[in-house]
């Protein structure tokens, strides 16, 4: 009996189709290389855009340098409020998995 017991993980996670998740098919790292992935191409596009983005601006957008500044300000702000969002719906009602998957093939799509 307590093998039975010991084969799910007691912590109120449950899989897709809302049954006890089961040990071996939950917590490996197979979701990993795809989340360091993603971190990383994010990362690098972020910083990449915004080191040039008020230079963009001023010169092909004709815009001000304090207009520039506050709308790179603003994007920047965006960037860092959304995983807020992304959170609250990770836990609420995808898990991080699907959260992160859904999320970068919107981001793909966009871009």
């Amino acid at each position: 009996m307590e093998e039975a017991e010991d084969k799910y993980t007691k912590d109120g996670t449950r899989d897709i189709h809302g049954n006890p998740a089961i040990k071996k098919n939950t917590g490996n790292w197979r979701a990993c290389p795809y989340i360091l992935a993603n971190e990383c191409c994010e990362r690098l596009a972020y910083y990449g855009m915004s080191t040039n983005l008020v230079n963009y601006m001023k010169t092909r957008l004709h815009q001000g340098n304090t207009t520039a500044s506050n709308n790179v300000t603003n994007w920047s702000g965006t960037c860092y409020i959304t995983p807020l969002l992304g959170a609250f719906i990770a836990d609420a009602y995808f898990g991080r998995y699907w959260t992160i998957a859904t999320f970068m093939i919107v981001y793909i799509f966009v871009s």
